[in-house]
């Protein structure tokens, strides 16, 4: 992965220039995380804006919206408040804004472009220009016309920050959307609208149209860098590098661009063709990782448990320097069946008074202190609810503790419920003013509108409540069950705070007061809003503040995945087999979190509810052991060690 000590050669390449694979068909990079990546794209935007500055020429930029380019508006902000990078000789063009939308609505790309970068920068009001989301049905086309004339009496676009939606979209071209449209209104795909549906509290509140750059238009920047983070994005950027050039997928166009660069996530390239089959791209070093990814994948290939594949299984497969290393495919077999079955536990505490040497968890202590962390307040029994289980009935002192309230993931109806509720049942005239004014509040509440302090609490308070619920029918004691509140997420919408020392301190005092053997905690980065990556960075920077005092020298870590995506099996080091019963247990579990019952506000892009896509996924992970030649089980929860 790339790190910013590259910069200096990491952007000036030409697609003459770059040595593509034989699968791909456009420049890109991989770095290990967003914030890295990031801050790269950040320097050569600023590189480039002091470059015209000393020629004394405007600098045409073309910005993009969304997630994905936050961390890099970030770092422009930074480096003009700490390293004097002016913005005074920037023109900037948006890529799109819905329709309608006014300028005022939180939800408007206005909003949101303010918000990140232009307040905070000093940049020429006159500069900027966003598509207008508020024109009249009628003015549309002459205004598009309009803004693309501006872009070229400027003389074009010096530099196109691109994102990348699911259906292949850049800007909102969506598929179907021809190589020489220019600016112009358009109908969403309905992915598109589903994956908005978290910002606009639903579905049913998300625009059908949008008004956005052209494909041609995009096309004719001198520079375009498009940025994708996550494992959902992963299949769309495999396709839209080593697929065809195709209106289906609009960012293929790119493909023909002199000057493109896509800036990935390890996540994000995660399905290309060098990352997730090497040894169809070229000659491997083949570590234990590499061989269990190869192994794993010619066994789903050729529709073959371990112990059966063949020496010409390996050779037809691109696999023939491993057989060579190896000595043949019974060695390789007998190999990989029995690392898969070290893998698979009853026990993860560790199984008292037995031989741990190949078990994934240690035999002693007989009865651990176990803290499971859980980002939002139901990641737990979603994600290892089973095992949840299993660690209290086998003994282990298990704390759970919820990071965030979870609060914006109630809605107002349910929080009306709960409102109107408490109101009917009070009988003193200071508590019926406090319920009334909640009610109030919910009643007369506006798009633009953040959640009373008030409103917050009894959503949060719905929330802790199911939590208590959910774990007590596993018969953990309320004693242990510990809420943070962290701070950072406590803004009242969906854009969270950056985290804090405090938000660290917290985790560190409750891991202090614990003073765990085992941690298991959310690493599925997939979350649509990034709550589980600072939820994971905070814990892994107490553990490492921790990792010096002695009672902390045998502390475990194990990673557990949520509702979106599951560890790949090569990835697995434990699997806890789970019986009817069990899944059972953890299905009722999940359904006291009743607020996230049905209506599912943050759901990603999976329709149905939680228990159902748990259940799933966990059946699914054991039908995948039982097909690679182990034993059958109803389901497996998988977890991930790893060090900090």
């Amino acid at each position: 992965m790339k790190n910013t000590s590259n910069l200096q050669n990491i952007f000036h390449k030409t697609a003459g220039q770059f040595e593509e694979t034989r699968f791909e068909k456009i420049h890109n990079e991989v770095f290990e995380n967003s914030v890295e990546a990031s801050k790269v794209v950040a320097q050569e935007i600023a590189e480039l804006i002091i470059s015209k500055q000393s020629e004394n020429k405007s600098c045409v930029l073309g910005l993009a919206t969304g997630s994905s380019p936050i961390k890099v508006y970030e770092e422009l902000v930074r480096m003009h408040k700490e390293e004097g990078l002016s913005f005074r000789n920037v023109i900037s063009f948006n890529l799109d804004e819905y329709f309608p939308m006014s300028k005022e609505n939180k939800q408007s790309y206005h909003f949101f472009m303010h918000q990140h970068l232009f307040n905070h920068i000093d940049i020429l009001k006159e500069n900027i220009h966003i598509p207008n989301g508020n024109l009249d049905f009628d003015d549309i086309n002459q205004w598009c016309i309009d803004y693309e004339m501006k872009i070229k009496e400027v003389g074009g676009l010096d530099f196109q920050l691109l994102g990348i939606g699911r259906t292949g979209h850049v800007g909102f071209n969506e598929p179907g959307s021809h190589i020489n449209s220019g600016t112009r209104i358009i109908t969403l795909d309905h992915i598109t609208r589903v994956d908005a549906a978290s910002d606009f509290n639903g579905l049913d509140n998300v625009p059908k149209k949008a008004i956005t750059m052209g494909v041609s238009t995009i096309m004719r920047s001198k520079r375009i860098v498009l940025l994708a983070w996550g494992q959902n994005k992963a299949e769309i950027i495999k396709k839209t590098i080593q697929g065809d050039i195709t209106s289906k997928v609009p960012a293929t166009f790119l493909q023909n661009h002199p000057n493109a660069t896509f800036v990935l996530d390890k996540n994000a390239s995660s399905e290309l063709s060098r990352y997730k089959t090497p040894w169809l791209v070229g000659e491997c070093i083949w570590d234990k990782e590499l061989k269990s990814k190869a192994i794993t994948w010619l066994c789903e290939k050729t529709d073959k448990p371990v112990l059966k594949l063949t020496d010409r299984d390996y050779n037809n497969n691109g696999m023939s320097d491993l057989l060579v290393q190896e000595g043949s495919a019974y060695d390789l077999n007998i190999k990989m069946f029995n690392q898969l079955q070290h893998t698979i536990t009853g026990w993860p505490g560790g199984k008292p008074n037995c031989d741990d040497s190949h078990r994934p968890e240690r035999a002693n202590p007989a009865v651990k202190r176990i803290i499971i962390f859980s980002p939002h307040p139901d990641d737990d029994v979603i994600s290892m609810g089973g095992t949840f289980h299993k660690l209290i009935q086998q003994g282990h002192q298990v704390h759970v503790v919820y990071q965030t309230s979870g609060n914006i993931a109630v809605t107002d109806e349910e929080a009306l419920k709960f409102a109107e509720v408490c109101n009917d049942f009070i009988d003193t005239k200071d508590n019926h003013d406090y319920f009334n004014d909640i009610i109030k509040f919910i009643n007369s509440k506006t798009e633009n509108d953040i959640d009373s302090i008030e409103v917050r609490k009894l959503k949060g308070l719905i929330r802790r409540r199911e939590c208590y619920g959910a774990v007590r029918s596993f018969n953990l004691p309320d004693s242990n069950v510990h809420f943070l509140d962290l701070p950072f997420y406590e803004t009242g919408y969906i854009k969270k705070n950056p985290p804090t020392n405090v938000d660290i301190q917290k985790v560190e005092e409750i891991i202090s007061k614990i003073n765990p053997h085992q941690v298991f905690a959310a690493g599925d980065l997939a979350d649509p809003h990034g709550t589980h990556e600072v939820c994971l960075n905070l814990i892994f920077s107490a553990l490492r503040n921790l990792k010096s005092k002695q009672n902390m020298q045998d502390c475990w870590l194990w990673l557990y995945r949520g509702a979106w995506h599951e560890w790949e099996i090569d990835e697995i080091d434990m699997a806890v087999p789970l019986s009817p019963d069990e899944v059972l247990a953890k299905r009722n579990a999940i359904l006291y979190h009743q607020s996230q019952k049905d209506r599912v506000m943050f759901q990603g892009n999976d329709l149905r509810e939680f228990w159902m896509r748990a259940e799933d996924r966990n059946k699914k992970t054991a039908e995948l052991y039982n097909k690679l030649g182990l034993a059958e089980y109803e389901a497996i929860e998988a977890f991930k060690r790893t060090l900090y």
